[in-house]
């Protein structure tokens, strides 16, 4: 089965792994909408950290894609002159909370995916640039894991493995 591990729910709780690693994740199909919208690259079911199913699904990692997509971004010259600003140095003390100078949105079926041994902690994120844009950017989503489960039985949405 497919499995789509998102990059934020590895950066905040996952364990890295590698091909050929047995692994105990709780898994949520993706419904029939979620497929026809393109979430989840494909994948059957992606991995919940943060509750989900009160059992694990077990497997054995076959395969791992890292998925690259493509962003639409859009610099507020404005935003980012405050930016500027704030970070020159001052004889003020404290924390100023300004809005990003980014906008970005998903350029839709443009992503890659590139095989990988391991997977990593932490993914690889452009940040856009200082022109005003449009210009594309590329940030690793998470990993498209290929997961042998012993049953062979994907996960079916409403299921609490």
């Amino acid at each position: 089965m497919r499995v789509f591990y998102e990059d934020w729910q590895m950066e905040c709780c996952g364990t890295p792994f590698a091909v050929g690693d047995e692994v105990s994740w709780k898994l949520v199909a993706y419904d029939a909408e979620a497929v026809r919208e393109g979430r989840g690259y494909g994948a059957e079911a992606w991995v919940e950290n943060h509750g989900g199913p009160d059992e694990a699904t077990v497997g054995r990692v076959r395969a791992i894609d890292l998925v690259h997509q493509a962003y639409l971004a859009h610099t507020d010259r404005r935003a980012r002159a405050r930016v500027d600003r704030a970070l020159e140095p001052s004889e003020s003390r404290g924390v100023i909370f300004l809005p990003s100078p980014y906008s970005t949105e998903p350029v839709p079926g443009a992503y890659t995916v590139e095989a990988v041994g391991t997977c990593p902690k932490w993914f690889e994120s452009q940040e856009p640039g200082r022109d005003p844009g449009p210009h594309r950017i590329r940030r690793t989503r998470g990993a498209l894991v290929t997961l042998d489960v012993p049953d062979g039985t994907p996960p079916q949405p409403g299921d609490h493995r």
